[in-house]
């Protein structure tokens, strides 16, 4: 779902467009961007490590590296980033675990001159541009249509997210639940499990799911994680097909889940593409240059992003990456 700009808004946008860049203009000797994800070895941030290099390899002048916590965990993912401040990082790139965890810390970088760009958090108010891969109240919709579809409109189902304070997975599965009140049949139980993005926690908590509702019908998941949890659960239950599983996820990792059934569609955008959509919005901010509707960003899935005003004085910016998946067409999108 894309969001039109009136020539008012257009021209507010632009002011502040304007002001963001004289903002940056001061780092243009300054070239290091550091990207911070919400946790260092899972197949997803290692995904969009592969597109932090790609970005660095094509931009040689510029010091770009990707860090994260070692777990899920608000509490390192904000000192690692005080850390960086404290260093002099030009621009930070971050996924926030929490967004309103990192308000004051932002605020304070962004006065001493820092770079802030943001993903999967169109609530901060901090920040310079928030980068989104799409609408995600059309993505959490979408999941839960393609799971409406396979419980056939009726039954028990429940949803996962990484965490409570989590704002996109918290978007999705608010827009799944007002979906799925177009099928009075759905009756929706013990929803927002936190999984903190542990497949083995998350694949305990399922199969306790699965215990207390025999009966359930299906799954909807929000961190990458979630799915494999939950699908090993559902396939060493025997339910393989049977009880419905849609959530976020990658290909490799869920293949075999989808070739038993276990898991019986994805969504997702490639985190490649965010990590090099948010480093080329913060070089742009670096250089001066400002962010406006319908730009190219220089990568796939954002080549005509929608820009309007966040939630704070910076901005917001919509891609175009999402993809939903299932076992027939999965191999497409291998990574």
């Amino acid at each position: 779902m894309k969001l039109s700009l009136k020539s008012a808004a257009a021209t507010a946008l632009l002011v502040s467009c304007a002001y963001l860049g004289s903002q940056a203009a001061w780092a243009q000797d300054a070239k290091s961007i550091t990207t911070v994800v919400k946790i260092s070895g899972i197949p997803w941030f290692d995904r969009m490590k592969t597109g932090v290099d790609k970005f660095a390899t094509e931009h040689p002048d510029y010091k770009i590296t990707q860090v994260g916590p070692a777990s899920a965990d608000s509490a390192q993912q904000s000192q690692i980033i005080q850390d960086l401040v404290a260093q002099g990082v030009s621009a930070l790139a971050v996924v926030p675990m929490d967004p309103s965890i990192l308000e004051g810390i932002f605020k304070r970088a962004m006065e001493r001159g820092t770079i802030i760009v943001t993903h999967e958090a169109d609530n901060q108010v901090n920040t310079h541009v928030d980068v989104e891969a799409f609408d995600n109240g059309a993505y959490g919709t979408a999941l839960n249509e393609r799971l409406s579809e396979c419980m056939k409109g009726k039954g028990k189902w429940t949803t996962f997210v990484g965490s409570l304070g989590s704002r996109t997975h918290m978007q999705w599965v608010g827009a799944g639940e007002e979906n799925a009140k177009k099928f009075p049949e759905m009756t929706l139980v013990d929803p927002n499990n936190e999984s903190f993005d542990d497949a083995n926690a998350t694949y305990e908590k399922a199969k306790e799911i699965l215990r207390k509702h025999p009966d359930i019908a299906g799954f909807q998941t929000s961190a990458g994680n979630d799915v494999l949890g939950v699908g090993r659960a559902i396939e060493e239950a025997g339910l393989a097909g049977k009880v419905c599983l849609v959530g976020t996820g990658l290909p490799n990792p869920s293949a075999s889940y989808l070739d038993s059934g276990a898991i019986t569609a994805i969504g997702f955008w490639d985190p490649q593409k965010a990590g090099m959509a948010m480093n080329s919005v913060a070089k742009s901010l670096l250089e001066g240059k400002t962010i406006t509707d319908g730009m190219d960003l220089g990568v796939e899935g954002y080549e005509k992003v929608t820009v309007t005003k966040g939630a704070g004085e910076g901005l917001l910016v919509v891609g175009n990456g999402m993809v939903l998946a299932d076992k027939a067409n999965y191999k497409e999108y291998l990574f």
